[in-house]
């Protein structure tokens, strides 16, 4: 079974490590999609030692070898804000797509409660970008330090 609190305190020591920014994310037992700005341009490297890590926990846990995630992971790159937004909806929709839930805010592992305002978001979440694409003065896209 898919440990998706590990994962994602896993996912928070990676985006420390590598300054990734995420905005967005859904996880299922068998596969995520994750929402991730990376200024320093290390996604790769970032991505390998989040499955790596994660992949090492999951097999020791549960007494198993090989690969939790089939396949490498699938990158798209984002130019416009327009399209920011159009991911995001469809990265938290997908478990209503799914038919996991009728309502985006029923599933417990998604980033849409926490962007919404219906609770405080999981340390590896940064809301400010999203919601900022709804206020007149465009802030929070940028990498604050």
């Amino acid at each position: 079974m898919f440990d998706n609190s590990f994962f994602l305190d896993t996912f928070k020591k990676v985006i420390e490590k590598y300054n990734f920014l995420c905005h967005a994310y859904y996880l299922m037992n068998n596969h995520y999609h994750l929402l991730i700005e990376t200024p320093d341009g290390n996604l790769s490297k970032g991505m390998r030692q989040l499955n790596g890590v994660y992949t090492q926990r999951y097999n020791r846990r549960n007494k198993k070898t090989g690969h939790v995630f089939q396949g490498r992971y699938k990158a798209i790159l984002i130019q416009k804000e327009n399209h920011l937004l159009e991911v995001c909806r469809y990265i938290v929709l997908n478990p209503v797509r799914a038919r996991a839930v009728k309502f985006p805010k029923e599933w417990k592992w998604s980033s849409y409660k926490a962007t919404a305002g219906f609770e405080r978001p999981h340390n590896c979440l940064t809301t400010d970008c999203i919601l900022g694409q709804f206020w007149r003065k465009k802030e929070g896209c940028e990498k604050r330090v």
